[in-house]
């Protein structure tokens, strides 16, 4: 079972910033290596899954053409906008359902695609690759350890994006407590 999105809206409304994005070193040092995976390229068009008060959000305007950023949490989305401007377009979208129309040549994925049981994250998946335009990149970086809140751990999503015959692995990193993959389009 996917985490219900009331839950997110719930936590935003309790708290500014419930996993401490704007204050946490060990945030800024994970966008930090995020951001550089990309290497040197700038992008036309990117989308970012599950923004929420758009830190990481801000860093990846600054490398987009034009940035779609997706949150299911109104009040997460409200307070991406704050921060942002105009520097992005910041939406409010429950995945897979509301995934934008592409093409994008770069999607992320950061601490996200656990949220969804095994079937959805699948759906979603297919989704994102048909949005994705040929050699476009696929960014996805999750939380390791285990966890008593997420359907999957972030190994399981990694491994799942592994198999997909459709994306070849172009850069991953591991440590004690996340990994990162970027991976692209073969198609």
């Amino acid at each position: 079972m996917s985490v219900d999105p009331s839950t997110f809206e719930r936590m935003y409304r309790e708290e500014e910033d419930p996993w401490s994005f704007a204050t946490s070193a060990y945030e800024a040092a994970k966008y930090d290596r995020t951001i550089a995976a990309l290497g040197d390229r700038r992008f036309r068009r990117g989308l970012e899954l599950g923004c929420s008060i758009g830190v990481l959000t801000a860093r990846l305007a600054e490398r987009c053409e034009e940035l779609v950023a997706l949150d299911t949490s109104p009040t997460a989305v409200a307070r991406a906008r704050d921060r942002l401007g105009a520097a992005a377009d910041v939406r409010v979208a429950t995945l897979p359902d509301e995934l934008p129309e592409g093409p994008f040549d770069l999607v992320v994925a950061s601490e996200v695609l656990y949220y969804f049981a095994p079937d959805v994250l699948a759906d979603l998946l297919d989704a994102v690759e048909a949005v994705l335009e040929p050699g476009g990149l696929l960014l996805a970086v999750h939380w390791r350890p285990p966890t008593r809140t997420y359907p999957l751990r972030g190994d399981d999503v990694h491994a799942i994006l592994a198999a997909r015959t459709g994306l070849e692995p172009v850069h991953s990193e591991r440590t004690a407590r996340y990994r990162l993959d970027l991976l692209r389009t073969t198609a």
